[in-house]
């Protein structure tokens, strides 16, 4: 009886190339570079099991699904595809030479087993090859779907910086002089609640690249103009009178960007984010808890859950179950059902 297939593989030749072999095929990747060759294989598996018409599940690839998905519908996603690109990195490695029929419960579970990541991060992962399967069946290249196990949602963050952090964590950005960058974006994050990419596609002035600043009237415009809403809502919303003090005065010093180095745009602060951190004592902090801060001030001083809601961009639901309990309404009637009996003791 005849072994299975191992699928297509990388093996490398003592001339330092790497060789993709697949059965009885061998092909050059042309590299000696191991990044590169992986990537050559993720697209000889793409190419090899991507459908011409429907294809039935068994026989196309995930990487063939993920190849269509990142190539047609990735780079219309509100952030130019990038989330989609780090999770279709993180799959086709341990996934993509499977046919999308053996995406079992199990092999869901080994994924997860495998990353050793956050199981956050791995529900994203897995998520967005649902969502990849889910395009492919709408558009034709596959015959019918496959339900992918997630692993259980994890309870929400509840991380926020005291005012003590978070002035420290601005000090330390600004006495850096290669992360003053950073402490503009800090700014930006905490009073207005916003979302990174957001907040890094800013800029002083109407453009198509993302949303923009107007200090005249006071109003900050998350989202460009004619850009799809999405899932994660980003209103226009009034600026902070602290805030648009600060953007005035960037704006009369030359920015044209809200966060900018030598006037040029800001594609990430993770370095710049990392060393503040270190530098300020802060620990387990990621940059999305700026926005878990904002909701949590503006609870904690009473505001109404309806305007932070809209402000934010976020659902009550989503404000209620996360930053309720901060709220000093929160759980009241019960207080004051208690204050109207009679002793107990």
């Amino acid at each position: 009886m005849s072994r299975p297939s191992k699928g297509a593989r990388l093996f490398r030749e003592r001339n330092g190339r790497w060789y993709i072999r697949d059965g009885d095929h061998r092909l050059s990747t042309g590299t000696r570079d191991s990044a590169a060759a992986e990537a050559a294989l993720a697209r000889y598996i793409a190419e090899k099991g991507r459908p011409a018409g429907p294809g039935d599940p068994d026989k196309v690839t995930v990487a063939a699904v993920l190849d269509l998905y990142g190539t047609e519908h990735a780079p219309h996603a509100a952030d130019g595809g990038e989330r989609i690109g780090y999770a279709i990195q993180a799959l086709l490695p341990v996934l993509g030479s499977l046919p999308v029929a053996s995406l079992t419960g199990a092999v869901c579970r080994r994924y997860a087993k495998a990353r050793g990541v956050a199981t956050g991060t791995v529900r994203k992962e897995l998520g967005t090859l649902q969502a990849a399967i889910g395009y492919c069946v709408h558009e034709g290249y596959l015959t019918s779907g496959r339900q992918v196990t997630l692993p259980p949602k994890p309870p929400p963050r509840d991380r926020w910086l005291t005012r003590d952090e978070a002035a420290r964590l601005i000090r330390a950005a600004y006495r850096n002089p290669k992360a003053r960058h950073l402490a503009r974006f800090i700014l930006i994050a905490l009073y207005t609640g916003s979302r990174t990419g957001a907040i890094l596609g800013l800029r002083f002035g109407p453009h198509t690249g993302g949303g923009w600043i107007d200090t005249e009237r006071g109003i900050i415009y998350r989202r460009a103009a004619g850009e799809a809403e999405t899932k994660k809502r980003q209103p226009p919303a009034p600026i902070p009178p602290r805030l648009l003090a600060h953007l005035r005065r960037w704006e009369r010093m030359g920015a044209r960007w809200a966060v900018e180095i030598d006037g040029q745009r800001v594609a990430s602060v993770k370095r710049a984010w990392a060393t503040a951190l270190a530098e300020s004592g802060i620990d387990h902090c990621v940059k999305h808890d700026l926005r878990h801060t904002a909701a949590t001030w503006l609870m904690q001083v009473g505001a109404d859950k309806w305007s932070v809601a809209g402000f934010l961009g976020m659902s009550m639901e989503t404000l209620e179950s996360v930053y309720g309990h901060h709220h000093p309404d929160h759980m009241s009637g019960a207080i004051e059902a208690y204050a109207r009996m009679r002793n107990i003791a």
